[in-house]
């Protein structure tokens, strides 16, 4: 797999992700609904994440924080806002303190996902949405784009296992 795409769209607020895998769409769902699946690749090699919560259920809040090398740890909560098995999902992705608790201020993505069968193979598009520019700026300044594209690559290796 390889991030086929990668859109900066400033009028749409905007980040895209589209990248393809050799796996069906009912396989590619556990990498999002498992959360030991998830931590395989969520956040850059880098900076491995950690989910104590997560739930794919309409509603629920997720917490993760991902560490980096020098155990610096960056947390961050979703708030699940839509789910329909294996095909899509879409939830809200901010910052949180030490305790995970959300922090006021900082920028939220709007997230969809979508997985669409390619005749056995997956295609999985990830829409970032931000409020403002400034907020788009922030997080590509921040090096949201690597880091999609970074923890992106590590999937393969799961779908092998």
């Amino acid at each position: 797999m390889s991030t086929l795409t990668t859109e900066k769209d400033l009028e749409q607020l905007t980040l895209t992700f589209v990248t393809e895998f050799a796996a069906s769409p009912t396989r590619a769902w556990q990498l999002w609904e498992d959360p030991r699946q998830l931590e395989r690749w969520w956040g850059p090699p880098t900076w491995p994440a950690t989910f104590p919560k997560h739930e794919l259920v309409v509603g629920s809040e997720s917490s993760y924080f991902m560490t980096g090398p020098d155990g610096e740890r960056a947390p961050g909560w979703w708030e699940i806002t839509s789910v329909d098995a294996p095909r899509s999902l879409t939830f809200d992705d901010g910052f949180a303190d030490e305790h995970g608790a959300r922090t006021a201020g900082g920028p939220v993505s709007h997230l969809s996902v979508t997985l669409d069968d390619l005749d056995g193979r997956t295609r999985m598009t990830i829409i970032s949405r931000s409020d403002t520019v400034e907020d788009l700026e922030q997080m590509v300044g921040m090096g949201m784009v690597e880091g999609m594209s970074g923890a992106l690559s590590q999937i393969d290796t799961i779908l092998a296992d």
